[in-house]
């Protein structure tokens, strides 16, 4: 369920929470949410840390590659800074700040701006990722998101790192990381990938002559 508040303007702040695994669609949400504020009228501005510039360091941009102008910012701090005059603020990959953001975030909602965040709520041994947990505490919406799973092609909630690389941040993609469900994961590194994904294609279309010809075959033998 996506728990988002109502866009009418208001005298006071709140803060969302978008959370799950990698592929869930945490930044897509956050995007979505961004651009229905800023059609109503909103003063928007998106913030990311400086660590992620896996597809532009100007943008921040989903898996699915709808993007928005953002800014960079390497420390929490940064954020009240820049945002003075907006009325929502949404910050991606969260979880790669300090435990500041916390404040932060308490600081903007107390000056009436709405806060969307996201970030993986997990890290890649399947634990509280950062300064996530305490970002769902303070909350008033809380939208928890999921993946599929690449081996089992059921719900994802895990991040399963897939090379050989024990830090907790490992900025990657799916060269890096792939869903898994709670059967499939298995903490903290496997270097056995699950099934590729395949195109999206359509179905075929049945063959209209063919059809025709069955038809006729059948009445004939009847």
């Amino acid at each position: 369920m996506i728990n988002e508040p109502s866009l009418a303007p208001r005298d006071f702040g709140w803060i969302e929470v978008i959370c799950g695994g990698m592929f869930s669609g945490k930044t897509e949400e956050l995007i979505r949410r961004a651009k229905r504020a800023h059609i109503a009228g909103q003063n928007v501005v998106v913030v990311k840390p400086a660590i992620d510039k896996r597809y532009s360091d100007k943008e921040v941009v989903s898996h699915n590659e709808n993007a928005l102008p953002s800014i960079l910012v390497d420390t929490a701090d940064q954020i009240v800074l820049l945002t003075g005059n907006a009325n929502v603020v949404c910050i991606d990959e969260a979880q790669f700040f300090d435990s500041r953001i916390v404040d932060v975030v308490n600081t903007l909602a107390n000056d009436r701006k709405r806060v969307i965040v996201a970030g993986l709520d997990m890290d890649f041994e399947g634990k509280p990722f950062g300064p996530m947990p305490y970002l769902l505490a303070v909350a008033e919406f809380v939208t928890k998101l999921h993946a599929i799973c690449s081996e089992s092609g059921t719900m994802a909630n895990f991040s399963q790192r897939v090379v050989d690389d024990k830090n907790t941040v490992l900025v990657g993609e799916y060269d890096a990381y792939e869903p898994r469900a709670r059967h499939c994961f298995r903490p903290s590194v496997d270097e056995r990938r699950g099934r590729p994904i395949k195109p999206f294609t359509n179905p075929p279309l049945p063959d209209s002559e063919s059809e025709e010809d069955s038809q006729h075959n059948s009445t004939e033998h009847g």
